[in-house]
């Protein structure tokens, strides 16, 4: 429970330094871009896209409270930009412990496939399953138990999905030393 404490502190100290600020910004531009340009919406309950990518790669790299942050103001500026939709505090909700989520399981933590896919795991049980599915139902008035199959079976197609893109991204940055690099910079201001 202390390291996960102490991750937290860490992660929140991140935004102390105009690096760290320079690159939410970054995350947060780079979420918004994939957004518009991969995601596809089947009616008003199913939508795939992967600008997860960004957002959980920042929460990997700065951790659960910059995660929630940067996811939070995300989920805002999307809106703000292109709703598909009411705006619903909810799916703020969602989004930033989406990345408080993502942040606590990878955060400072070694880069390994079942690592990542129980942070998608319990990602998609959480937020995607459980809250997702309740906001849509009071929203939309659909009864959330004739939701949650069609849900499911996307969360069963997609978890394995994004959980290697996400692997093969965080993979790849540690070996080429991206991940080193940044927590160098970050922590020489």
């Amino acid at each position: 429970m202390r390291n996960y404490l102490k991750s937290f502190s860490a992660s929140a100290k991140e935004l102390k330094c105009v690096r760290g600020i320079t690159f939410a910004a970054m995350f947060i531009a780079i979420s918004i871009a994939l957004g518009y340009l991969t995601t596809i919406q089947f009616g008003n309950t199913i939508k795939i896209g992967f600008s997860f990518l960004a957002k959980d790669f920042g929460a990997f790299l700065m951790g659960p409270v910059v995660g929630g942050i940067v996811n939070g103001l995300v989920d805002i500026i999307t809106f703000i930009m292109k709703p598909t939709g009411p705006f619903f505090p909810g799916f703020t909700f969602n989004a930033i412990l989406n990345g408080v989520i993502m942040g606590a399981f990878l955060y400072h933590r070694p880069v390994k496939l079942p690592r990542v896919f129980a942070a998608r795991v319990v990602n998609a049980l959480i937020v995607n399953l459980f809250f997702n599915t309740l906001w849509i139902s009071m929203l939309y008035g659909d009864a959330f138990f004739a939701l949650l199959p069609a849900r499911a079976i996307k969360q069963v197609v997609m978890v394995p999905i994004e959980t290697v893109m996400l692997y093969t991204i965080m993979k790849a940055s540690e070996s080429a030393g991206l991940v080193k690099m940044f927590r160098g910079l970050t922590a020489k201001e």
